[in-house]
C-alpha cells in the first residue's frame, strides 16, 4: 500500500506495507469506534420508548379505575335517593296512622294530651314525573340518622296505637259494639248458614254466611254493630267487601256491595250505612253477604239478627 502527499508543490511518495492481519485489526479497531459513537444514543432512546408505553398503560388503568369508580358512585347515589323516597312514603303513612289515632282517641272521648297525635298539614303534591337519576345528591349520613328517627317515631306510634285501641275497646263504645239487626233495612232472608246447593255448579257447598235480598239495588247496607273497619276492597269471592272488628274476637262481614262508604282505619257507629247494595264478586243478584266471625272463624248470624239491641 503506496501513500502520496504534496508539499509545496512537490510530491512526495510514501510505502507503506501493511499485512492482512494489521488491516483486519485496523478495521476492528475503526468497528468498536463507531459503535462506542452511536450505541448510548440508541440504548437512550430504547429505554425513552419503553418508559413512554409504561406510563400510557398506566395512564389506561387510572382511567379505568376512574371510571369504575364513578359508576360505583352513581348507583350509590341512586340507591340513596331511592330511599329518601322510601323514607317519605314512610312518613306519609305515619301520618295516617296519626290522623287514625286522633279518630280513634275522639271517639273514646279521651284527652287529646293523653295521646301525642298530631297531624301535620296535609301535603299537597303534585308537577311533571323526573327520572330518578336527575335527584340532587344525598349525604348517606343524613339519610341513616332519618331511617333510625323513623324507626323511633314508629315503634312509639304502634304502642300508642296498641295502648288506644285497648282503652277504646274497654270504654263505652263496648256498648255499641253489641251485635243485633240486620244489614239492610228493607228485604229478606234469601239463603241460610250452613250446606246448600251452590247457585252456579248445583254441588253442595257451604255457605258461611246469610244472604238479604232486595230489589233495590243501591240501598244502604248498615253496621250491625259499632267498631273499626279492618278491610275495604275487593277480595275474591266476596266482591266489595267491608269487614268491622267490634272487639273481644267478634268481626262481621259485608260482601257483594256495590259501593263501599267507609275505608280502612274509619270507626263506625252501628246503624251506620257503609256501603250500597250490590252484586259484585260471585252473586246471581243484588244482595249483601253477612257473616259473623269468632276468632276469625265464621258462626251462624242468625241469632245476632234476630236479637234485640241493647
Amino acid at each position: 500500500m503506496s501513500l502520496t502527499v504534496f508539499y509545496r508543490g512537490s510530491k512526495v511518495k510514501f510505502g507503506i506495507k501493511l499485512s492482512r492481519r494489521r488491516m483486519l485489526s485496523l478495521a476492528g479497531l475503526a468497528a468498536l469506534g463507531v459503535l462506542a459513537v452511536t450505541k448510548p444514543w440508541q440504548a437512550g432512546s430504547l429505554d425513552l420508548d419503553q418508559a413512554r408505553q409504561n406510563i400510557s398503560k398506566e395512564q389506561l388503568a387510572l382511567a379505568a379505575q376512574e371510571q369504575a369508580v364513578q359508576a360505583l358512585k352513581a348507583d350509590t347515589e341512586k340507591k340513596l335517593t331511592a330511599m329518601t323516597i322510601y323514607l317519605g312514603e314512610m312518613q306519609s303513612q305515619l301520618r295516617r296512622l296519626d290522623a287514625l289515632g286522633q279518630r280513634l282517641a275522639s271517639v273514646a272521648e279521651l284527652d287529646n294530651g293523653e295521646f301525642d297525635f298530631n297531624e301535620p298539614p296535609q301535603l299537597i303534591m303534585g308537577g311533571p314525573e323526573v327520572a330518578i337519576t336527575e335527584a340532587p345528591a344525598v349525604d348517606a349520613r343524613d339519610v341513616i340518622e332519618r331511617i333510625e328517627a323513623m324507626m323511633g317515631e314508629l315503634s312509639n306510634k304502634q304502642k300508642q296505637l296498641a295502648l288506644l285501641e285497648s282503652v277504646m275497646m274497654s270504654h263505652h263504645i263496648s256498648a255499641e259494639s253489641y251485635i243485633a239487626g240486620r244489614p239492610i233495612e228493607k228485604g229478606w232472608l234469601s239463603s241460610q248458614y250452613g250446606v246448600r246447593k251452590d247457585p252456579f255448579n248445583g254441588n253442595p257447598a257451604m255457605h258461611k254466611g246469610l244472604d238479604f235480598a232486595s230489589l233495590e239495588e243501591g240501598a244502604g247496607v248498615f253496621a250491625t254493630g259499632a267498631g273499626v273497619v279492618t278491610w275495604a276492597g275487593d277480595r275474591s269471592g266476596y266482591g266489595k267487601l267491608i269487614e268491622i272488628d267490634h272487639g273481644g274476637g267478634l268481626k262481621t262481614r259485608y260482601g257483594h256491595s256495590k259501593e263501599l262508604l267507609v275505608k280502612e282505619g274509619d270507626v263506625v257507629t252501628r246503624g251506620q250505612r257503609i256501603a250500597l247494595i250490590g252484586s259484585t264478586g260471585r252473586s246471581t243478584g243484588p244482595h249483601v253477604h253477612y257473616e259473623v266471625l269468632r276468632n276469625n272463624k265464621q258462626i251462624d248470624p242468625y241469632k245476632y239478627v234476630y236479637r234485640s239491641a241493647e
